[in-house]
C-alpha cells in the first residue's frame, strides 16, 4: 500500500528537520526539459533527492516526479522558478494532499546454498521477488514506498548486499482528482 505523507510523518533519522515534499510535475515531452529542469535545482543549491520522467498518456507530455527536501518557503521558490519555465505545463505539490507513491529496486545479494532458503523466505515477507538466481548470488526485485524498501535492504545487509540500484519515486494523487494541462 501506498503511504499517506503528513508534515509529522517525513522527518528522517539523522537529517535536518526539513519535509520531504513531492512535486508533480507535467512538462513538455521535447529535449532538452529535463536538463534545464534540474539546472534549476542546482542553479539555486537545491538537492534533488529523487528524480524519475516518463511519458503521459499524451505522448506529448512527460510527468517528472521530484523528491526535495526544503521547508514551504523553499519548495513554494521552487515552485515558482519552475513555473517561468516555458515548457512546464503544470506544477503540484504532491505533499499537501493524499497520494500513493512506489519505488522499484534491485538488489543484488550474496546467496550460497547455506543461506539461500532463509533469503528466499526473507523475500516472500517484504512480497518481492527474486528475479535472476546465480550460484554465489541472488538478484531480487522489489516495489513499494521508501520505507518497505530500506526495511528489505537492512534485513538483507547480513547477507552482504553487492549492489543496489533505485528507479527514484513515482506518485500519484488519491482519488478522482488529475493532473493534466489547462484542467485538474
Amino acid at each position: 500500500r501506498g503511504r499517506l505523507l503528513t508534515k509529522y510523518s517525513t522527518r528522517r533519522a539523522g537529517r535536518c528537520s526539513q519535509m520531504r515534499h513531492t512535486l508533480s510535475v507535467l512538462v513538455q515531452n521535447k529535449p532538452g526539459v529535463l536538463a534545464r529542469t534540474a539546472g534549476l535545482f542546482s542553479r539555486r543549491g537545491y538537492n534533488i533527492e529523487s528524480l524519475t520522467v516518463g511519458v503521459t498518456e499524451n505522448e506529448n507530455i512527460s510527468r517528472m516526479t521530484i523528491v526535495v527536501a526544503g521547508d514551504d518557503t523553499v519548495v513554494e521558490q521552487v515552485t515558482k522558478q519552475l513555473n517561468k519555465l516555458i515548457e512546464v505545463i503544470k506544477v503540484s505539490d504532491l505533499t499537501k494532499e493524499s497520494y500513493v507513491d512506489r519505488e522499484l529496486v534491485l538488489i543484488k545479494v550474496t546467496a550460497d546454498s547455506s543461506n539461500r532458503g532463509e533469503i528466499m523466505q526473507l523475500v516472500d515477507v517484504f512480497r518481492a521477488r527474486i528475479v535472476d538466481v546465480a550460484a554465489k548470488s541472488l538478484i531480487i526485485e522489489v516495489t513499494g514506498d521508501a520505507g518497505k524498501i530500506t526495511a528489505l535492504i537492512d534485513t538483507l545487509k547480513q547477507f552482504g548486499i553487492k549492489e543496489i540500484v533505485r528507479t527514484g519515486t513515482l506518485a500519484l494523487g488519491r482519488g478522482p482528482k488529475v493532473i493534466q494541462s489547462g484542467k485538474e
